[in-house]
């Protein structure tokens, strides 16, 4: 079946999982994965039967998530991550009818807004675009909520791109303090001159291109009542995304 692991991306996950030595033998922790991972958008009671119970795919989902073990795999592969750029920048989906919680919408990062319920992706991605943070906030929310949180990770040296929504002297300042330099073009407003290089900036549509992640149907639209949910599907794609350029790196 399209989109399933491949020999290679199953080689260096399957040490990262989490080990089981005694009892009953769980089930197929790759055919499990592989349902997870699906890219077809399918609800869980859909799921094909070759990927075995959709109970079993949703519960190993959750607990795994709540366990930590997607930011770990997360964070292992892109731990080598060119750290010479960083890119920021915010992408907003739809939210499905079945993904809307009538109580505790603030909670799960749920906005109302004309195009009716969204969320907003959060991504930094490196000078190769692929991802190194992410977050998720209410569709309606500023493109600079998170950048305190999503930005730990400039290093000294490091040039950070991002649009003029991300100008603030106080995103210029964090960046200042890490000996990262901020190449924002300035709002229109802005009174004071800036060093601006518009030819750097140039390079900052890869972060652009990450998006397209959302050709996954899961992510493109949020069915998921839970943000920690949804926001783990993102983490999977952006996984399976290093994994594969890996993949195909001589």
């Amino acid at each position: 079946m399209r989109y399933e692991l491949s020999d290679y991306e199953w080689s260096v996950i399957r040490p990262m999982l989490p080990n089981k030595p005694r009892g009953v033998p769980r089930v197929d922790d790759r055919r499990i994965l592989n349902g997870i991972v699906l890219r077809s958008g399918a609800p869980w009671r859909d799921l094909p039967e070759s990927f075995g119970p959709y109970t079993t795919c949703y519960n190993r989902f959750v607990r795994w998530r709540r366990a930590g073990v997607w930011d770990r795999i997360m964070n292992a592969v892109a731990a080598a991550h060119d750290a010479a750029v960083q890119m920021i920048d915010t992408s907003v989906v739809r939210v499905h009818q079945h993904g809307a919680c009538i109580v505790g919408n603030r909670e799960q990062h749920v906005g109302r807004s004309r195009g009716g319920l969204t969320s907003k992706i959060h991504a930094v991605v490196d000078a190769d675009g692929l991802p190194v943070g992410l977050g998720l906030t209410p569709g309606g929310a500023h493109d600079n909520r998170l950048c305190s949180l999503l930005l730990t990770g400039l290093h000294q040296g490091t040039m950070l791109l991002a649009d003029r929504g991300y100008d603030a002297d106080w995103i210029r300042e964090l960046a200042s303090q890490k000996g990262a330099w901020a190449n924002i073009p300035p709002k229109r407003n802005r009174k004071e001159p800036i060093c601006f290089s518009p030819y750097l900036y140039r390079a900052r549509n890869l972060v652009e291109r990450f998006f397209k992640i959302k050709q996954c149907r899961r992510i493109a639209t949020r069915y998921d009542k839970l943000a920690a949910n949804y926001l783990a599907s993102v983490k999977l794609a952006s996984i399976q995304l290093w994994l594969r350029t890996y993949e195909s790196t001589p």
